[in-house]
Order: structure tokens, then sequence, then C-alpha cells
């Protein structure tokens, strides 16, 4: 399975007609969420039904004539979405669902009816009809569905499509990775990348548009306008960030059978500590910076491009825990705080061994990743192995 995203340049009639049936989705979603909710708090044995809510939508349609004018298929995946966050939720695997508000994330999705014409860069979307797309690279296997969605005043499709693939052999070696703040990763090898810092680059342009929004009156045609330059420039900083974390771990999964990272709890880590008010917190503006510059680098983004693009082709991705890689001697592996004396300096106090900290940690999260996977291996030939020694005893 892999999605093609490209940006698509409709007409002034078709954008109309996408906004008109964005809402429509949206206005179906957090309708079956309302009626959902007061049956639930009538029966609390009701649980969700996509055959039920389904079987209101024609209901809902002669109730607003105005349901009709968008595609039938997409309201229905809109309840489907609905069904996905209800089992997530359930299962713990995200919060309750939330009604969704206009300007957040508009889409809705095409399970067929359309037409992809690659070589004249145009795609058929049902009651849109023919709209171009910006065609940066060829689109691979079965489309299975295409998604429309809104960002930052422009529109873009996603092509999901699925394919039958060899899984290649890996090539390169393996290598570690410590990711931080001043350098965005250091590598086992003694290399690093400097960190891209998009927010901090576009933060003067992001402050003063932020400004001239406070200065209008909300909901006036001057603050969405406004409102508008803010968004251009927050996917401006998300599209340079993303450049570069697609760039680097397409390179890493390349040229590199397995890569050893740390398991960062991210959302841990950028917790606020502006604390209560009845225990309020210590270095509140110092801690509040590194926040950002944490949430600035996208480490959990990098972390899951690497995980899929090492499996495409056919490399591992393997996570350690962080606790003492940069406080650990890589020569004689003794552990200590006095180490490392400074953020980028490593002194061991027992042997001397001098390195970058940074690259320490590196070199420190290979050895415990490749001792992890011979872990593993050892374990699933024990298993392999157990059903034959049985079969010798019986």
């Amino acid at each position: 399975m892999q999605a093609y995203r490209f940006e698509l340049k409709p007409s002034g009639q078709q954008q109309r007609q996408m906004r008109s049936f964005a809402g429509s989705c949206r206005f179906v979603f957090n309708k079956a969420l309302e009626w959902q909710k007061d049956q639930y708090e009538k029966d609390q044995s009701n649980k969700f039904s996509y055959t039920r809510l389904a079987s209101l939508l024609p209901a809902w349609k002669q109730e607003l004539p105005w349901l009709k004018e968008s595609p039938s298929q997409a309201l229905q995946q809109v309840l489907k979405d609905l069904e996905r966050a209800y089992m997530n939720f359930f299962a713990g695997r995200a919060e309750f669902p939330r009604f969704k508000k206009r300007g957040r994330r508009d889409s809705f999705r095409f399970p067929q009816g359309f037409k992809l014409d690659q070589a004249n860069s145009r795609i058929f979307l049902p009651k849109l009809g023919w709209l171009p797309y910006r065609n940066s690279r060829e689109v691979l296997g079965l489309v299975k569905n295409v998604t429309v969605s809104h960002k930052a005043g422009k529109w873009y499709v996603s092509i999901q499509t699925e394919r039958e693939e060899k899984v290649p052999t890996p090539q390169g070696g393996e290598i570690g990775i410590d990711l931080g703040v001043k350098r965005f990763a250091a590598f086992s090898n003694g290399e690093w990348v400097e960190p891209i810092n998009g927010l901090r680059s576009h933060e003067a342009a992001m402050v003063k548009a932020q400004k001239q929004m406070s200065r209008k009156t909300k909901f006036s045609n001057n603050w969405y306008k406004a409102k508008a330059l803010v968004q251009r420039i927050h996917a401006r900083i998300s599209n340079v960030r993303n450049d570069f974390l697609h760039k680097l771990s397409t390179t890493i999964s390349k040229n590199h059978a397995i890569v050893c990272v740390e398991d960062l709890q991210v959302g841990n880590m950028s917790r606020s500590a502006a604390g209560t008010r009845e225990e309020p917190g210590t270095n509140v503006r110092a801690k509040s910076g590194l926040n950002k510059s944490i949430l600035d680098q996208g480490w959990s983004e990098f972390r899951r491009q690497l995980d899929y693009k090492l499996a495409w082709s056919g490399g591992w991705l393997v996570g350690v825990p962080p606790q003492n890689t940069s406080r650990t001697c890589p020569a004689c592996q003794h552990v200590s705080a006095e180490n490392r004396k400074t953020q980028a300096e490593f002194r061991c106090v027992k042997c001397g061994f001098e390195e970058n900290a940074d690259v320490v940690g590196a070199i420190n999260i290979l050895r415990a990743g490749l001792a992890r996977l011979a872990c593993q291996a050892n374990e699933i030939t024990r298993r392999q192995q157990e059903p034959t020694e049985a079969l010798l005893v019986l």
C-alpha cells in the first residue's frame, strides 16, 4: 500500500464545489456523532453501528436537500471514518471522537468512480469532472481510493494504491543514530547532520503575521485574510521540515540494512513545566524554549519514515532505551554522569577515552540495537527448534 500526493489545479467553480463537499462531509460527521452520543446516553449497551447510520443518511437528505449535491459515496466514507474513530477509541489507540471544525482538515474521499490520466496529468472525480494536477512522479499499482484535502488555500489529491513487490535484499551495513537539538542526527561512524530548524527560521514572519491578525476584528474579511497568511506560513514551515526529513530518511534507508535509534518519548520530553497555581513550575521559560526546539525537529515523524522506508528496502529499524547512551564509555563500558561534563564533550573518567558526546551516544545505540537483534534471532531459532525437539522425545 502506497499513497501519492499531488497539488490540484481546479477552476473557480470546482473549488466552490469542493468546499461544499467538504462542508457536507463535516456536517454529516458531526450529525452522526451527535446522534450516536444521544443514543448511548439513552442506552449504555448501544454500540456504534455503521449500517444503522448509513440507513439514516437518505432521511437526512430528504430533510436537508442540499446534502444531495454532494457525492453519496463521500458521505458514506465519512461514516466509515467515524466507525474507525470509535474502534480506535475502544481499543485504546486514540481519544474519543470529537466534532469537526470548519477549516481544519477539510477533506472527502472517493472509493470508486474516479479515473486517473497520468499521461495528461489529470484526474476525473465524480460530480467534479476532470481536474489537472501537478504530476511530479509516476503512480504505481492499482488505485484503491482517492482523497481530496484542503490546506492553507490549496487543494491536494492523495491517491492510495496497492501492488505486489518482492522484498529486496537490503544494501549497506548497520548504523546508530543519536537525535538531538544542536545536531539533528549524529551517526556512529562519526558524521552528523545539522538541523533545519524550520520554525526558528520563519519565527519572525510568523510573529509579525500573528500580530497583524490580532489587530483585526474577529471574523471580518480582513481577519480571514490575515488568518490565511498565518496558515500559509505554517504550511511553509511544515513543507520545509517534511522535505528535510524525507530526503534524509530516504538516503539512510537506501544505504543501510540495520538502523538503530532511541525509543524517545517525545510527548513526555516536551511536556510543559508551568505546573499549577498551587505548585508552579521552575525554569518555565527555558523549558518552553527547549520544548519548541524539540518539536521543531520532528523526531517522531523521522522515525516513522525510517520505519516504513526500511521495510520497503528490506532493512530493519531497531529501537533501544535511551538511558545512559551518552554516559557509557564505548571503550571500557564505564557508566557515569561525570563522563559527560558538557553538552558536546565526552571524556571517560576511568580510561580517558575522548569523543563527541553525540557520536558516543550513537555508538552505544548501535551496540544496544545489534544486541537486541541478536537476542530476537536466538529466540526465534529456539522457538523453531522446540517442535522438533518435542517430536524427538515422543
